[in-house]
């Protein structure tokens, strides 16, 4: 079974001629970005900030779990030392939170937009090759003559597409996440200025 598998995609690999490695490499890059950013967009407790803001400051002892639980400890324990300027610090210490929700997001829209056109690029060459079995009337060539330009061209296609549809769609829904979160993010700094009436 494994072994049919292995040979199924060694067979799609060659066809698609030297546009494939690009493009394989192309996903295996998106899909660690792609799950990187899914693992560190998690937000934590289901709460809203007002309400967690209110558990923690009455001693709500659990270990935070995400991006958002660990930004509410943080606010509090500096809102305690009462410093000026609260939101000033505030914004310099969400700084790596901020950092950390955008990171790999330009990339993997690059790589998206990448993939079709690495797709394209084999479905051109794909196509000169067809053109010229057709001119060498090399139809029946050992080398694929026009079936295999034809093949190479469908193959890098439907690669660019396999690569860049799932990685559109995926990518959005993380962006999204990461522009909820950048907006919590903005609230904790809100309430606990206002609450501290030091900013």
């Amino acid at each position: 079974m494994l072994l049919d598998f292995f040979s199924k995609f060694f067979f799609y690999f060659q066809a698609g001629g030297y546009v494939m490695p690009p493009l394989v490499l192309i996903t295996i890059i998106l899909w660690y970005m792609l799950g990187y950013r899914f693992h560190m967009l998690k937000r934590g407790n289901s709460r809203s900030v007002r309400v967690l803001l209110e558990k923690y400051r009455e001693g709500y002892d659990r270990e935070p779990s995400g991006i958002i639980d660990d930004a509410v400890v943080k606010a509090i324990k500096l809102a305690k030392e009462q410093k000026e300027e609260l939101r000033f610090y505030l914004d310099d210490l969400f700084f790596e939170h901020r950092k950390e929700v955008k990171r790999y997001a330009k990339t993997v829209r690059i790589l998206v937009a990448v993939a079709p056109l690495a797709g394209l690029l084999g479905t051109v060459t794909g196509m000169i090759e067809t053109f010229d079995s057709l001119g060498n009337m090399s139809l029946f060539s050992q080398s694929g003559g026009i079936a295999g330009g034809i093949s190479q061209a469908l193959f890098t296609t439907q690669m660019g597409l396999v690569v860049a549809v799932p990685g559109l769609i995926i990518g959005k829904m993380l962006d999204r996440r990461q522009e909820e979160l950048e907006r919590e993010l903005d609230q904790i700094t809100d309430l606990v200025c206002s609450e501290a009436e030091k900013c």
